[in-house]
This record gives structure tokens, sequence and C-alpha cells, in this order.
């Protein structure tokens, strides 16, 4: 039999990839010494994101002990406000690298070395590579002690397996761990859309779906008629765990015309240069208007990720008369336990809405996108948009205060950014020369403050943001503040400082003792602690703070301090 390109496609996604590939059970063992259990797997939808491994649960419990989950070195160790946190990476021989995330303090030997490379650099916040003879651990070795460190919202060990060479972050479930998983996902909201308008042009059309034994129908009638030929769908589902209410991301979902595959995603292998691109696989709009999520079953035309995979170019399901046609949609989880929803479907013309002409400006995928005004600009990359964008663009209030423009407003929220885009904004007020390197923009998207460091170029104040929302440029002369300390310190095990901005943005903190940088740590970017240790010994001494924040204003203050 001859193999059209089109067939080897689509017997290629027939089964899910985890079946194709050789990865080695029962290689990595469980990282903790306690029952393996999880609170978020990998794929799990958060926000401008997958997530990209699984959240074990340390029994609502900081400083368990975490182990190395196989054979290997310790090849990077990164610690961060925000994020991961302190983190640890182990590179195996077999050619897939572990992380270990929101730890606490490391293993002691690794602890020493870590904070000798901090005082080297005069950094918190590091991220080091290390060589392969430095750090082996075996199987089974102490590595560190779990926390609750970074973006983490509760105590957990954040923990990925990622192929060595491409840095791709890989399904650990696909690896054997002792996660017992018989229960096929839930599938709870179906929405169609009408694929000759983008989504953000429309609003989805929800589908009542009912459970009618193992599988799913449609809630009334199980044929559909539409009055669109050309359609996409998007589904709300979940998965969990043999004996867990919590409920987890799914792993795979297709949708299949006639019994033919046309499109679905598989979440096995995310690079984190493309975990971004989950705003593209969710209905983006309806989330934040306060919606559930739902993801779609087709590519989006500026999705560049490999998540999708479709058997057409186009992944629209095309109806192509009007007779009746099956649609049958499965959603996997990574045991291969599968939910089916499946229904007719019929094209008739007469349902058809009349579309409306809409003679706005757009923003197009693919595409550099240029919008000028008068005193406002806004550029994109060929990466920024998911789907065609009308444009709405407003202007409100005046220069006043140290604003010196107006509030810029360009389209919503709503509307997801992958890319940075490129804002210029000309002052309405006269800048002096010597004011010109004291100027932010501040962006606001939904609950989301960003301040950007303006650049002066020809006239214009110049700044990126990876968002829409609203702009507005504004001079900062105002240095932040920094609380003082106690400055008898002798019954004192530590420091603190909570330094503030009138933007909220603190760029640079140094604090030292008698001209000697110390480690104070920054753990999710809110309060400075340093832990007194050998660094600051008994007696007086000058402590010195420096502050910066992001318009460059500084603030220093010293104090004459005994311990």
């Amino acid at each position: 039999m001859k193999l059209t390109l089109t067939t080897v496609i689509l017997l290629f996604f027939l089964l899910p990839r985890a079946q194709e590939k050789d990865y080695p059970n029962g290689y990595f063992r469980h990282p903790l010494n306690v029952p393996m259990a999880l609170v978020a797997n990998f794929g799990e939808l958060r926000p401008n994101h997958w997530h990209m491994g699984l959240d074990i649960r340390t029994q609502q419990r900081e400083n368990l002990p975490v182990y190395a989950a196989a054979d290997g070195y310790i090849t990077k160790v990164k610690i961060e406000p925000s994020g991961f946190g302190r983190a640890i990476y182990i590179a195996h021989p077999n050619g897939y690298t572990t992380l270990y995330a929101h730890l606490n303090d490391f293993y002691p030997a690794l602890e020493q070395y870590i904070k000798e490379q901090q005082y080297r650099l005069e950094s918190w916040a590091v991220e080091l590579t290390l060589p392969p003879f430095l750090f082996s651990v075996k199987k089974g070795d102490f590595i560190a002690y779990s926390g609750n460190t970074g973006g983490s919202q509760g105590p957990h060990v954040h923990f990925e397996i990622r192929d060595t060479k491409t840095d791709n972050c890989l399904n650990p479930l696909l690896f054997g761990f002792p996660i017992p998983d018989a229960v096929p996902p839930t599938i709870s909201r179906l929405a169609m859309y009408d694929a000759n308008k983008s989504v953000y042009m429309q609003s989805p059309q929800m589908i009542p779906i009912r459970k009618t034994g193992a599988n799913y129908t449609l809630a009334m009638s199980n044929l559909l008629k539409v009055g669109s030929n050309k359609l996409s769908f998007a589904i709300g589902a979940s998965d969990r765990f043999s004996g867990s209410a919590n409920p987890v991301g799914v792993y795979c979902a297709k949708i299949f015309l006639d019994g033919v595959f046309q499109s679905g995603f598989v979440l096995d292998s995310i690079d984190y240069n493309e975990t971004r691109y989950i705003n593209a696989q969710i209905d983006y709009r309806y989330k934040h208007a306060g919606g559930p999520y739902l993801q779609h079953l087709n590519k989006m035309p500026g999705d560049t990720s490999n998540v999708y995979t479709s058997t057409y170019p186009d992944a629209a399901i095309v109806l192509p008369d009007t007779t009746m046609h099956s649609i049958k949609i499965e959603v996997m989880d990574a045991a291969l336990n599968t939910s089916v929803l499946a229904f007719n479907i019929q094209y008739n013309g007469t349902l058809a809405k009349p579309i409306q002409n809409n003679t706005s400006s757009r923003l197009v995928p693919q595409n550099v996108n240029i919008f000028e005004s008068d005193n406002f600009e806004l550029y994109t990359s060929e990466y920024t948009i998911y789907d065609t964008v009308p444009i709405t663009f407003s202007n409100s209030g005046v220069a006043s205060g140290n604003a010196v423009s107006p509030v810029y407003t360009f389209c919503s929220a709503a509307i997801p950014s992958h890319d940075s885009v490129t804002v210029r904004i000309k002052p309405s007020l006269a800048v002096a020369p010597e004011d010109r390197d004291k100027v932010i923009i501040k962006s606001i998207s939904g609950s989301r403050t960003v301040v950007g460091k303006a650049k002066w170029q020809n006239g214009w104040f110049v700044a990126k943001f990876r968002q829409f929302g609203t702009y507005q440029a504004f001079i900062d002369q105002e240095p932040p503040s920094v609380n003082a300390p106690v400055t008898d310190l002798r019954r004192a095990s530590r420091l603190v400082f909570v330094p503030t901005d009138n933007f909220k943005e603190i760029k640079m903190f140094r604090a030292e003792v008698d001209g000697q940088w110390l480690r104070f740590t920054n753990d999710k970017g809110y309060s400075y602690i340093y832990k007194f240790d050998e660094k600051f010994p008994q007696g007086e001494h000058s402590l010195k703070v420096i502050v910066e924040d992001e318009a460059g204003n500084v603030t220093e203050r010293e104090w004459r301090v005994v311990r």
C-alpha cells in the first residue's frame, strides 16, 4: 500500500505520541520518601503558561528531605525571587535532566558552595552552571529540603524531566511513576466557533452536553444544526487520579469528522520558549471575561508551537454538503484513559447569521503590525498576535502632575500578546532634557501593572510591554524609601528591610556592613532578609543600604549599629 503524506500524519497522530517513545519506566524514583501524591500535573492550565512538571505534595509541610531521582551530577542551581525559587538541576547519563524546585536549603556541601558563589558575585539571585566533576549524586542521595520558595503558593516540590539535548520538558507521567490512574477525564463543556472569522471577533456558542453511560452526547437532540460550513470547537475538560478529588489537566484531545482525524493536541513535550502559547490554546478572551478554561481543538493562525497536529493545513471542520455528518471528540489522560463525546452535525445555510461589516483597522497574525496616531504609536512583531484582532484605540484625561501624557488605551487586556509590543508616546507637556532619563511608562492590563523605563528617541518616549491595555508616561523623580533598622542588634537573629516606591518597582537592593556586601534573600519579591552569620561579626559596625527604582532614582542610607 502506498502511503500519502496525509496518511502518514494521520497514522502518527491516531495513537498518542507517548506510545511511540521508549521512555525509561522505572529509571527515575520518586524524589520524596512519602507516598507520591500530586496537586498538579504536566500540561495543567495556568496564567500565561502550561504547568511544565509535577507538583508533588509534601503533606502540607516544609523541610522534607528531597532525593536525587537517579544517578548523575548537579549541572545547574538557580535562585530567584519568583519562578522556581531555589532549584536544582541534575543531568543523568541516559540523556535526561531532572529539576527540583521551590526548595529550602540545599544539602550542606552544595549550600556552602552556592553561598561562596553568591558572595563572589555579590548577588543573591544566581543561575550557576556547574562542571560534571563537582557534585555527582547517586539515585536516592539527599540533595535538599522541600520548601515553598519562589512562585509557590504552598509547600510542595515541583519536579520536571527534560530532554537534556533540547531542554524540552517531558511529561513525567510517561516515565512510570507510582501514581494509580484508572479514572478517565471529565468533559464538562463544548464550545463552537464560526471558523470563517477570528475567535476575537465572536463569542463561543456553548453547546450543552451530558454524560450517557461511559461517554458523552449533546444534552438535547444529538443532531447539531449549524449555519456555517466551516467550524472549530473547544472543550472544557479536566482529569483526576484514582482516589483523588483534585482536578488536574488533560493530556490529549482529538476531533474526528466522519471517522477521519482532523486535528488535536498532545501535551507531552513543551519547550519553555513555547509555554506562553497556552494563550493560543485556550479561549483567552472568554477566560478573561470570567469564564472557565476552554481548550481549542485546532491551532490558531499565529500559533507556531508543536502542541497541535492536523490532517489538513486548515484545521477547521469543513462540512462539504448539507447531509448529516458525525463528530467524535476523544479526550485522554497520560494513562490513556479515554472519554468520548460523539454527536451528529448538519449544515443549513438558512441558519447563518448575517455578517457584520467591521471596517476598523486590524492586527493580523504572522505580520508586523503598525499603528500610528499623532502622539501614540504601537508596533508588533510577526509573533505577537494569534488571530486577527480589530483595533480599538482611545485616550482619556490630560497630562498633569508628574504625568506627561494622557492615558492611551490600545485594544484591551482580553487580547493576549505573545511577543512584546513597542510603545511610543510623544509627551503632551515639555520635558526638560535633564528629566528625560527619569521618564517611565506605566501599562495596566486587567489586574497586571507593569512599569518600563522609557528611552528618549527623537521626541518620543519608547518602551516595550508584553500586554495590551493602557499606557501613560510619567516623570518619576521620587526616590524609593526604606525602613530604618533597630540599631541595637544584640538580641536579633536577622535583619529585614522592606523598600517601597511610588510606582512599586524596586530595580536594585544592596546592603553592606563595613563596606562588604551582605547576602539578603528576597523570596517572592517582598522583604529583603539577612540571617546573621559569620559575615556580620559582633561589635559596632556601619550598615549601609542602597535602593534604586525603575526610573534610576537612588536612595542611600547608613546607620551605626551594634551586634
